[in-house]
């Protein structure tokens, strides 16, 4: 075989799309076509020995498992997950590990300290550490690790600043030997993560060939109710701007983590076809990228 298989398993932000308490247009045209749903972000791993590996514990999961059908058919215990961050749709999944539902063993937890610390701290969590189901891992930022013995591929946290009222947050890389994919679904400005330098520079110093980046809103007139500095993130116009239209050699970039706001999530929109005539694209849940295990 001598392949790693990465599924987008979901794309919104962290509220699902529809998002509860919508009843604007935006949300009710889903509800009318449940087709154009879309579950909070996360990704599906297939290892080069068959090991199954999540990336975010979302409270969709039973869905987004029929979304991954490497893992969505197998009795197999899931071999491990792994977190960003402490934000709702990231980790409001944990508890269908423990034994109400799917009854897991020493789940592995890939996580930050301060995810781990969290999960310590909660109550809910905590009793699937001392019960077995979970087992958290600290990864090292910035160095990479192995989910699990002979996955075929490596996982990088890079710290990524963001609302750090929880906990910290990391971008992460995923390596093989042939490609790198990049999972970035939050963070709060360019400017930060750069540190000075441009996207495209920034994700070839990181030896990145597909970047699944954050596309939370298009623009900052999007939140007519909300303060939109109370939840930073870099708008798809100011990305799209920084970048200008894809050239040939570009990464492979798409955005995930879209509010139900935003008018990518219809595909129909003018802000789709402006985002396509740019070379640029929004993932889809089943997308799906082969890596060449390491």
């Amino acid at each position: 075989m001598g392949e790693v298989r990465i599924t987008v398993l979901g794309t919104a932000q962290d509220g699902g799309f529809p998002q509860p308490g919508c009843s604007r247009e935006c949300c009710q045209r889903v509800r009318e076509n449940k087709s154009l749903r879309r579950h909070p972000v996360s990704l599906g791993i297939m290892g080069f020995d068959g090991s199954t590996h999540l990336i975010e514990a979302s409270r969709h999961m039973g869905e987004q498992f029929e979304i991954w059908t490497d893992y969505g058919s197998s009795e197999e215990q899931l071999s491990s997950v792994s977190i960003t961050h402490a934000h709702l749709g990231h980790v409001d999944g944990l508890g269908l590990f423990g034994k109400e539902v799917m009854g897991l063993k020493h789940l592995k937890v890939h996580c930050s300290q301060s995810v781990a610390t969290l999960i310590e701290r909660n109550p809910m969590w905590n009793s699937l550490f001392e019960q077995g189901v979970i087992q958290p891992i600290i990864w090292t930022p910035n160095a990479s690790f192995e989910p699990s013995q002979g996955c075929g591929f490596t996982i990088r946290a890079i710290p990524v600043p963001h609302r750090d009222e929880l906990s910290d947050n990391h971008a992460l890389l995923i390596e093989s030997t042939d490609q790198n994919l990049l999972f970035m679904p939050d963070h709060d400005t360019w400017d930060e993560t750069l540190g000075g330098t441009t996207i495209r520079q920034w994700l070839r110093d990181l030896n990145v060939n597909i970047a699944l980046i954050d596309g939370t809103f298009w623009d900052q007139n999007e939140l007519k109710h909300r303060d939109m500095d109370e939840i930073p993130h870099p708008t798809v116009r100011e990305s799209t701007e920084r970048l200008g239209s894809k050239l040939d050699d570009d990464v492979d970039i798409r955005f995930i983590h879209l509010n139900h706001t935003n008018p990518l999530c219809n595909p129909e929109s003018n802000e789709s076809t402006k985002l396509a005539s740019n070379g640029w694209l929004v993932a889809n849940e089943g997308d799906s990228f082969t890596l060449e295990r390491l």
